[in-house]
């Protein structure tokens, strides 16, 4: 029997391997093919240079198709980190999410951008992002209200970290609109214990809206609630200032005419005590 060398053995294994790598790269292109849940045109990792792919992606902004545009911003980000284009894109990144009220994904990329750049020209503009995420989060006020809390202190950072930026109106009217909630938690929560009757708890949450949230629109009510409730309570003197306040500030309110109408019912008038927490409350009002 005629022996095969070696050399000859091995170049027919060399060949048979080559002919299974062609059949086998062969059928998975055929079954990316067929298949329709695979793209194939998505396998690939982006591998133009980080201009083109800039380009690509405000074009597919253009166009509406936010997801490939982020797609493309997130592939600049991965593989030229810590450059100028990495830096714009990753601004770009954290717009997509905002508009897409993906505003987690919006908060994580907005911070990392303020970490690793916090003296870019874009950093008041990321921050004012992170504050528009938190206010999109902010909920009725029957419920929790930390998404208000931190639209106030995203915002705050807008308008004290950045005050000649074009976002600070902005950021101020989104901060009022928060406080606004904030305030009308507490209202909601005193309201439902001076129903019941449980003055001293009505009390603390209505007097937490006029030391702390005294130029939002819960005021008027506050201050006429503290008025009932004081009543009730049989504190006619700190019923009375309750009134007093919200007249001087609010005279036209129909809280004050609600107020006033309680105290008259009863032969009394307001009259405020210059010496008493809501009097002390009442000169940082709008209408001091």
């Amino acid at each position: 029997m005629k022996r095969v060398g070696s050399g000859a053995m091995n170049g027919r294994v060399r060949v048979g391997l080559v002919s299974l790598m062609l059949l086998g790269a062969g059928t998975l292109v055929t079954a990316c093919q067929s298949d329709p849940d695979i793209d194939i045109t998505k396998l690939g990792v982006e591998t133009d240079p980080p201009d083109v792919l800039y380009r690509q992606a405000l074009a597919n902004m253009n166009k509406g198709n936010m997801t490939e545009a982020g797609r493309k911003f997130t592939a600049i980000d991965k593989q030229y980190p810590f450059t100028e284009w990495g830096q714009k894109a990753l601004v770009m990144n954290t717009f997509i999410a905002t508009r897409q009220n993906k505003n987690e994904a919006a908060i994580t990329s907005g911070q990392r951008f303020l970490k690793q750049y916090p003296r870019a020209k874009d950093a008041a503009y990321v921050q004012y992002m992170i504050g528009l995420a938190y206010s999109k989060q902010i909920a009725d006020v029957t419920q929790d209200q930390r998404a208000a809390q931190r639209t106030i202190e995203a915002m705050s950072k807008v308008v004290n970290d950045y005050p000649n930026s074009e976002y600070v109106a902005d950021a101020q009217a989104k901060i009022r609109f928060a406080r606004d909630q904030l305030a009308g938690r507490e209202m909601q929560v005193g309201r439902y214990y001076l129903e019941r009757k449980e003055y001293l708890a009505a009390v603390s949450r209505f007097r937490i809206v006029v030391e702390q949230y005294q130029n939002t629109n819960q005021i008027e009510e506050a201050l006429a609630r503290l008025t009932e409730a004081y009543y009730a309570m049989g504190l006619v003197d700190e019923a009375q200032t309750a009134a007093a306040v919200l007249g001087n500030n609010y005279p036209d309110s129909q809280w004050y005419a609600d107020s006033y109408k309680l105290l008259k019912g009863q032969g009394l008038e307001p009259r405020e005590n210059r010496e008493s927490w809501i009097s002390r409350a009442g000169k940082k009002l709008i209408g001091a």
